[in-house]
């Protein structure tokens, strides 16, 4: 490895800086991070991984894909007073990630609008080529949260969070470029910054590996406390399963107390709390159905990616399809009778072999790790 003072910016050296410990990447946003740095790293990159954290440890397996990892503290809501800023930004500024920026000359790729509090300075001062990726509309996504959360002071912060971060948005004026997570996004940021292109999501999913064939039982999972899967979960119950008998597995991590009580009153319905990934895969392998309903068209859902690797059959809504370029692989559902009539038509229908085929030649055009880590590469070198 060259000395610091010799790396240069026509080198394959990169700064990252990742808004949480992107290991392990057991939620949405790190899993994308994660997979970008494992292909860039595997592609020749030489990756400084600059991480905010709050509970999460640091990891060895990130020091094997980069030549140095820092880890650095998130500030508190007290530290971060008296909130100028939105919260999710200010409470990730670092002296000491400014100085270690400034000991290596490299371009530096900002994960999502959560750490661009220090944008201006490496722009302004450092003269480093700056790229952000944006992970999300931040504000327009804490919008839809306050208007679904029925907590007084939650909602209240997330009206605050989302008027903050729409003036914080000015910074992305300084990026060289920025790069987008969906079709919709990509819409709505080139409309206020011309030099934004559309980068599909990284994943973990190498090859499709659904099978063929029937399997038992319907499968919807995700975090369960968020309020966007807590609200999908209760949906299927009172207005789908409550209907139907087909078998249902709600799978995922720390479910409401309104959502077992829900789910108690339905014995075709089981839920398995913090699956590990190997209970997860084998629940995905085995389902015959995957129900996919969302209330928030932001983003790209990795759980959809997730079902099209690896699961049978799909049912989704517009807006989880919306302008991803998959609605073709799914069996759109709008409304109850819509998952309903979908359910009963396809339970004792076999996944036909044809359709894997299908979903293998889109989904290596549209999200192959191989080939958008070439793209990016160029973008940023």
């Amino acid at each position: 490895m060259l000395p610091e003072s010799e790396i240069g910016l026509s080198q394959e050296v990169l700064h990252i800086i990742s808004f949480d410990i992107p290991f392990p990447p057991d939620y949405g946003g790190v899993v994308e991070v994660f997979y970008k740095i494992k292909a860039l790293s595997e592609s020749g990159v030489k990756i400084y991984l600059h991480c905010f954290s709050e509970a999460r440890s640091p990891s060895p397996v990130l020091s094997k894909l980069c030549e140095k990892v820092y880890y650095y503290p998130r500030r508190s809501v007290l530290a971060s007073l008296p909130f100028i800023y939105p919260y999710m930004a200010y409470s990730r500024r670092s002296e000491l990630l400014l100085k270690n920026l400034a000991a290596i000359q490299a371009p530096v790729l900002f994960e999502g609008i959560h750490t661009c509090f220090s944008l201006p300075f490496v722009k302004n001062t450092l003269r480093y080529p700056c790229f952000v990726r944006m992970h999300n509309d931040e504000s327009t996504y804490y919008k839809i949260l306050a208007k679904t959360e029925y907590r007084y002071l939650q909602k209240a912060y997330f009206y605050w969070e989302a008027n903050k971060i729409k003036d914080f948005e000015a910074v992305l004026t300084l990026a060289n470029q920025i790069f987008t997570i969906s079709l919709a996004d990509t819409d709505y940021f080139l409309q206020r910054y011309p030099n934004t292109e559309y980068l599909p999501a990284f994943h973990p999913f190498d090859a499709v590996k659904g099978l063929s064939g029937r399997g038992e039982y319907a499968l919807y999972h995700g975090n369960l406390s968020v309020i966007e899967n807590h609200q999908a979960a209760m949906f299927l119950l009172k207005e789908v399963f409550s209907v139907i008998e087909y078998p249902l597995i709600i799978a995922g991590s720390n479910p409401r107390n309104a959502l077992i009580r829900e789910l108690l009153r339905y014995p075709h319905v089981q839920l398995v709390q913090r699956p590990d990934d190997e209970t997860l895969n084998t629940l995905i392998k085995h389902a015959h159905i995957h129900l996919l309903p969302t209330f928030q068209a932001t983003g790209i859902k990795l759980k959809l990616l997730n079902a099209l690797f690896n699961g049978r059959w799909i049912l989704a809504n517009d807006y989880m399809t919306a302008q991803t370029g998959l609605e073709s692989l799914c069996v759109l559902c709008q409304n109850p009778t819509d998952f309903i009539t979908a359910i009963q038509n396809l339970q004792n229908k076999s996944f036909p072999k044809a359709l894997v085929l299908e979903r293998e030649q889109l989904l290596e055009n549209l999200f192959s790790n191989r080939k958008n880590v070439e793209w990016l590469k160029n973008r940023l070198f």
